[in-house]
């Protein structure tokens, strides 16, 4: 198998008619956007749903998970939520979320 973007089906990369089109920041070409802002009426809210494609939201959602299950993130906490914003500016606009210090990815499986 090789490297690269030949992994995305061209399902994946149909844009629907009719669909949200964004210039993905994660990409870097066009592709079909978020049906809705996320985190309505925070700018970071409006910058994702204006440059992140779906397929880059749902790659941060993974990201996400793992942050959430390594640092054992509470989400009812004020100081959570905003480690998440701050992780997910990082991740779309920034230098790249990065992994907490223990983390060892899980293995494949065979």
């Amino acid at each position: 198998m090789g490297c690269g973007n030949s992994g995305l089906s061209s399902i994946q990369n149909a844009i629907r008619p009719g669909a949200h089109k964004v210039f993905c920041v994660k990409f870097q070409r066009e592709m079909e956007g978020l049906d809705e802002t996320p985190f309505e009426g925070h700018p970071l809210g409006q910058k994702i749903y204006e440059s992140v494609s779906k397929e880059a939201w749902k790659m941060w959602v993974e990201h996400m998970k793992m942050l959430m299950n390594e640092y054992r993130l509470n989400l009812g906490t004020k100081e959570a939520q905003e480690f998440l914003l701050q992780q997910m500016d990082a991740y779309f606009f920034g230098e790249g979320a990065a992994l907490p210090p223990d983390f060892v990815p899980p293995r494949a499986k065979a």
